[in-house]
């Protein structure tokens, strides 16, 4: 990080809205974070207790719902602290820095197990008879290890690149966190390069991660249409649906704000929104009133806990 800084901490402008939204806000946020956190929570214990679960495509599912836990609680707690009052919008330089790396660690981690799950769904759904040899616990483990390590790279990457600069002046960044985009427009020096910088590693990950997952999808629409019975099809369609849902809602938004010339303050911190804090909750909606295993194991989880209790 930069010595030559001289800003100790900034000041987060937060959501343009009326003064008067504050608390209903906050109330609509609260919620979505609690069920968020616990319906998430849910997800990871059920997979846990029922042995049915124990594949590659729920242990990945687990990732992806711790993910989801942390991806939220990096945003949404401060978010809440400055609907509540000014002093709540400020965080420090090194607060700043935490809060941008854990961001883009998970962010693109989510974005690299998008890519493995379609991977996963792309072997079940075209090489049934091989898919356990093919995705065995080793491969699986090491898939889902690669993921997190990319993140951590690819977000150490984009953490360097924004606070190597000298932040000497102006401490206002026009966002509710800390995102490379805002801080990059309070340096004190020219930032044409890290910003070229930064939307090309951007650019080549989301966009490549997302072409992954497109040809993944293009082969496995090929492989149910050569499946003879309806029911096999409606299933293999069933099984793949959450994970289209999910993909869309993330790499949608982020496209839209990372991947476009210009900069528009207030639509972006809307459409930010919806990936950091309601695309979290999507995965386990989607994940539990679609899937009729997963419903399964709640139930199993819920008769446990009442069992447990009555004794």
């Amino acid at each position: 990080m930069s010595s030559a800084s001289l800003v100790t901490a900034f000041i987060l402008t937060g959501l343009p809205h009326a003064p008067a939204l504050d608390a209903p806000l906050f109330g609509i946020f609260l919620v979505v974070y609690v069920l968020t956190v616990l319906g998430n929570l849910l997800i990871l214990l059920a997979i846990r207790v029922d042995s049915h679960l124990h594949t590659p495509m729920y242990s990945f599912l687990t990732n992806l719902s711790f993910i989801d836990m942390w991806f939220s609680t990096v945003t949404v707690p401060k978010m809440l602290m400055s609907l509540v009052s000014p002093s709540g919008r400020t965080i420090s330089f090194h607060s700043c820095v935490a809060q941008l790396y854990f961001f883009h660690f998970l962010g693109s981690t989510k974005c690299f197990l998008y890519t493995v799950m379609s991977y996963d769904r792309y072997l079940a759904i075209s090489y049934p008879l091989r898919y356990t040899s093919m995705m065995s616990g080793c491969s699986c483990a090491l898939l889902a290890t690669s993921t997190w390590l990319s993140g951590s790279l690819h977000s150490a990457v984009q953490t360097i690149l924004t606070f190597h600069l000298p932040y000497c002046g102006p401490n206002q960044i026009q966002h509710y966190l800390c995102d490379a985009p805002p801080i990059l427009k309070l340096a004190c020096a020219d930032t044409t390069a890290i910003e070229i910088v930064i939307f090309v590693t951007v650019g080549i990950v989301a966009s490549g991660c997302f072409l992954l997952i497109v040809v993944s999808y293009v082969s496995i629409i090929y492989s149910i249409l050569r499946i003879h019975t309806s029911e096999g099809r409606c299933r293999a369609f069933q099984t793949c649906a959450p994970h289209c849902i999910v993909v869309l809602c993330f790499f949608g938004p982020g496209l839209f704000i990372y991947l476009r010339p210009g900069s528009r303050k207030a639509v972006d911190g809307v459409v930010a929104v919806f990936y950091t804090v309601l695309t979290p909750l999507l995965n386990p909606v989607v994940y539990t009133l679609r899937n009729k295993e997963v419903k399964k194991a709640l139930l199993k989880l819920k008769y446990k806990v009442a069992h447990s209790q009555s004794k």
